[in-house]
């Protein structure tokens, strides 16, 4: 029996844009376009669209000019900040940077680290948090939480100097949730510090740098329903400070003087030593909106929605022959809104591209820019259903704006591709 959703109150308060898009079908017949990719890109949250429209009658320079605009834009500029510290729990000393996104993010702090600095990882991370470091200490994927926790144990038991630990706060290929609270406390008890991707996480589920004691946290507009090009690396100020600017240029300096055919320069400490250039106020000021509307939402009715249309999609997909879910851990491991799956006999962009011209459904199909886990959970799940699942995967993820309809439209499209 599939799932029901009950809520504990409704969900309109948070609508997104693009709910009612009409869409051609190959048979030439109109249908409302189903989005279920929210882990590539979320659609646009109202509240941004607004926020950005209230905004930019006042666009103008931010930090750099004494006219009403350039002063308003400077003041919602760093209004945006506080409110995304306050969205991710930042302590009062650590720093809110803004940035592209996750992937810039974490090339930010692995740009910052201090030299000799030991980075630990696991196998299965996305390529955002796998290929900024260089050299690390690779982790095997684990098949437990608790592995994961006493693989880390071990590990830092045997490193000396500063170590930096680097994971996904939830899978973007599975969803499942990583052991945060319980990886900090073992990096801390070793002396390492902890960075969380939190891109996948943040959209789903409070996330507090205090209440947590992680020590960096980056995360992406563009997946917390604000797309318009910024991301933020918060936490702790002291590596930030130490660190050469990540862009050079204005912004990042408090004084350049010309000095023996070069320049001697004076770096601003705080996140304007890695904000150079102009900043993207417009995405500040969408990606804070959101934050606020999400603080102020019911987080537990939104998570009990969001698990009872994935639970109702895992059990569907379970129901068809020849489907296999791709996961790390245990079935029931808890998972914010995303599923992975394969199908026998047929190549996952068949699969996405049927879904798209026949039903008119929006979903992801190839490694998930994760390709060395994808590749292994594929080969799990061929393993367990028993069949060849193929070189590629289909990724199906909701948030604010599903509904079963859609999770039902999906299973129906699936299942008459494996009929056919």
């Amino acid at each position: 029996m599939l799932a029901t959703v009950t809520l504990a109150r409704p969900l309109r308060a948070l609508p997104v844009l693009g709910a009612d898009l009409p869409v051609t079908l190959a048979d030439g017949r109109i249908t409302n376009h189903v989005n279920l990719d929210y882990a590539a890109t979320a659609p646009c949250l109202a509240a941004a669209a607004d926020a950005v429209t209230q905004i930019l009658p006042w666009y103008a320079s931010v930090h750099r000019g004494a006219g009403a605009a350039s002063q308003r834009s400077t003041l919602a500029y760093e209004r945006a900040r506080q409110t995304i510290g306050d969205f991710v729990g930042a302590r009062v000393d650590d720093h809110v940077i803004f940035t592209r996104n996750t992937t810039d993010a974490l090339n930010l702090l692995a740009r910052a680290l201090p030299s000799g600095t030991t980075v630990v990882g696991w196998a299965g991370e996305h390529h955002a948090n796998l290929l900024p470091w260089g050299t690390t200490v690779s982790l095997p994927v684990p098949r437990t939480s608790g592995e994961a926790i006493d693989t880390l144990d071990l590990t830092l038991a045997g490193l000396t100097g500063p170590v930096l630990v680097t994971v996904t706060g939830a899978s973007n290929v599975t969803g499942e949730v990583w052991p945060i609270a319980e990886l900090t406390e073992v990096a801390h008890r070793h002396g390492a510090r902890i960075a969380v991707d939190a891109a996948q996480l943040a959209p789903h589920r409070p996330v507090s740098l205090a209440d947590s004691g992680v020590d960096y946290l980056a995360l992406s507009g563009h997946k917390l329903y604000a797309p318009f090009g910024a991301g933020v690396l918060a936490g702790r100020a002291d590596w930030l400070d130490s660190a050469a600017p990540y862009l050079a240029g204005g912004g990042a300096t408090a004084y350049v003087a010309a000095e023996d055919g070069g320049y001697r320069v004076e770096w601003n400490e705080g996140p304007a030593r890695h904000e150079a250039g102009t900043p993207n106020l417009v995405g500040a000021v969408a990606l804070a909106a959101v934050c606020e509307a999400l603080a102020e939402s019911d987080r537990d009715a939104l998570t009990a929605h969001e698990a009872a249309l994935v639970e109702r999609l895992r059990e569907g997909l379970d129901a068809l022959p020849g489907v296999g879910e791709l996961r790390t851990f245990p079935v029931g491991h808890d998972r914010v809104g995303i599923v992975s799956f394969a199908v026998a006999g047929v190549p996952a962009p068949e699969v996405s591209a049927h879904l798209a011209t026949r039903h008119g459904i929006g979903v992801r199909d190839g490694l998930f820019c994760a390709h060395p886990l994808s590749q292994r959970l594929l080969a799990d799940a061929s393993a367990r259903v028993g069949a060849d699942l193929g070189t590629s995967a289909v990724r199906a993820s909701v948030g604010l704006g599903s509904t079963e309809e859609h999770v039902d439209r999906l299973l129906l499209g699936v299942a008459e591709l494996i009929r056919a």
